[in-house]
């Protein structure tokens, strides 16, 4: 007798239904533990925590549970949210291959970007960052600071015919989101998605850049489903499963998925078709190892990489890095605007600075006080990535700096037992947000924090964070770029391209803020202007030339 796709679906469901619901009723090791009740039997707290007006219910809970609470996941599963300064010590440092990432988003990435840093654990990670570590050296950055000014001429003359144009708003994320793209495009691919040119139909690449986060974050409660989707049937089964899923969001990310590998492989084609043909350019680029594709190239000659490892590192790093790096060269816009004596302080030392030298080379942008304090400062309180998840994989005990109240009110817990397989959401908004950590003033804005010693305090935390042998200070106090095995790789790249830009538009540009916009919460912040219902991000400013 054949079973029909819509029974075996059914009953499937049924049973992890059933399962999930013998697992809410029976004690958790974590009952102790206080947090908000569920919202939902079967979502749990994920409608809150996974929405783009979630603002208020993080902050209820950094507020009102302290640095670690209990929150409730699918089927009620306790999950543990956690902004504790030891505890994220030993999550990202000391006990880092213990938390490793979780199986539903290291799954969702290898499928959606294949093999690559944010899809492999273990000794696969360790191998493949250790090949890509010297292409985001600071000795590598200086070497190809130079042949990427030319993209910020180009954003600020993209601007500038804006504004010629008489355009009453400008939508600043829109343009920087091309000159991301092309940062990306050039110094890591060794090509030009010729993003300012606005002649030509919008690339189909970087349409498909703009939805890949937002679709993933809508489809949160999904991708959590992943783990035991792709134990069922055969690959071409899948497939037809996918088929039938009804949401409009999975079939969106299944044709995004497809337009990326597909211009991928179109790049890395015509790269070695390049060489094969021996193209003097393209060999001496590949020779020279100025993009993280000459480095992969160069990697397949010694290691046999396959094409499809090729394409998932391309993917992988020209979608982490075009976000993140978006979401906070805008921030720092939209920020200066509603803090103009600040951006007036920071234009007069850009200003000053390229009077004397012209396009800054990348030691001399990295000296520049107040440059690097706006960025530490809006990094801080403004983290682009705002959650980073970790599951235990195997029983430990988590200590804690500050001690919880259990919910009986008496019992102080100064150690989790967290037991295998517990999921763990780190916020990073609330360790950088920490009145405890960085004072009083901890969620205001100020750069001249940078300009003078910190606080004891911030230095007692030891929160975990990328480390620079030169700029050790920017990041080792800060959350943003995480730390451990699995920090931010691509932090110098990223920090360069920031500075570079700013440098170039304060010279040229006074930004003021229009008050019809919001920012989103997500996997990745996005600003959006009130009134859209497209779902794509903006950031509507008003940009008018400086005067000589």
């Amino acid at each position: 007798m054949d079973i029909s796709l819509t029974e075996t679906l059914t009953a499937f469901l049924l049973a992890y239904t059933l399962w999930r619901a013998y697992a809410f009723v029976v004690n958790s090791p974590l009952s102790n533990i206080p947090g908000p009740p569920a919202e939902s039997w079967w979502k749990g707290s994920y409608g809150q925590i996974f929405n783009k007006n979630g603002w208020a219910f993080h902050r209820e809970l950094r507020e009102n549970y302290g640095s670690v609470s209990r929150i409730k996941g699918l089927f009620g599963n306790d999950h543990l949210y956690v902004w504790d300064p030891l505890a994220l010590y030993n999550i990202f440092v000391k006990d880092q291959y213990i938390f490793e990432g979780r199986p539903a988003n290291i799954l969702t990435n290898r499928i959606t970007l294949g093999t690559s840093l944010l899809s492999s654990l273990g000794d696969e990670h360790r191998k493949q960052r250790k090949m890509l570590n010297p292409v985001f050296s600071s000795k590598h950055m200086r070497g190809m600071l130079p042949m990427l000014y030319p993209i910020a001429h180009q954003l600020r003359e993209a601007i500038a015919n804006d504004i010629r144009n008489n355009e009453e708003h400008i939508d600043i994320m829109g343009w920087v989101s091309r000159s991301s793209l092309e940062y990306i495009g050039q110094g890591g691919l060794g090509y030009s998605f010729s993003s300012f040119d606005v002649s030509k139909k919008a690339n189909s690449y970087s349409e498909a850049l703009k939805m890949f986060v937002p679709l993933l974050f809508r489809l949160q409660i999904v991708r959590q489903q992943i783990p035991w989707l792709v134990k069922i049937g055969s690959p071409k089964f899948r497939e037809r499963v996918m088929d039938f899923i009804p949401f409009d969001s999975v079939r969106d990310i299944r044709r995004i998925t497809k337009t990326m590998e597909e211009s991928s492989r179109s790049i890395l084609r015509g790269k070695r078709e390049a060489i094969e043909k021996g193209d003097k350019a393209t060999l001496a680029q590949v020779g020279s190892g100025k993009d993280i594709m000459s480095v992969l190239l160069k990697a397949n000659a010694d290691t046999n990489l396959s094409d499809e490892d090729l394409l998932g590192h391309m993917s992988t790093f020209v979608l982490a890095a075009h976000d993140t790096t978006t979401s906070a060269v805008s921030r720092i816009l939209h920020v200066l605007a509603a803090n103009p004596d600040s951006q007036s302080k920071l234009r007069e030392e850009v200003t000053a600075a390229r009077k004397e030298h012209g396009d800054l080379d990348y030691d001399t942008l990295q000296a520049l006080p107040y440059l690097d304090a706006v960025c530490r400062e809006t990094l801080r309180v403004y983290s682009p990535v705002p959650l980073v998840d970790r599951v235990a994989t195997q029983d430990i005990v988590l200590p804690l700096k500050w001690p919880i109240k259990a919910i009986d009110g008496k019992t102080e817990i100064k150690e989790i037992h967290v037991p295998k397989n517990t999921n763990l959401l780190i916020s990073i908004t609330a360790a950088n947000l920490c009145k405890s950590i960085w004072g009083d003033d901890a969620e205001v804005w100020k750069p001249e924090r940078w300009l003078k010693p910190l606080p004891e305090s911030v230095a007692d935390a030891h929160l975990p964070g990328v480390y620079s042998q030169i700029l050790w200070i920017i990041y080792y106090f800060r959350m943003t770029f995480i730390g451990g095995s699995r920090a931010c790789i691509g932090f110098k790249f990223s920090e360069m391209e920031m500075k570079m830009v700013l440098s170039i538009l304060l010279e040229s540009f006074i930004f003021e803020p229009v008050s019809d916009v919001i920012w989103e919460f997500g996997l990745i912040h996005v600003p959006a202007a009130k009134g859209t219902k497209d779902g794509m991000p903006r950031l509507p400013m008003k940009v008018s030339l400086v005067k000589s």
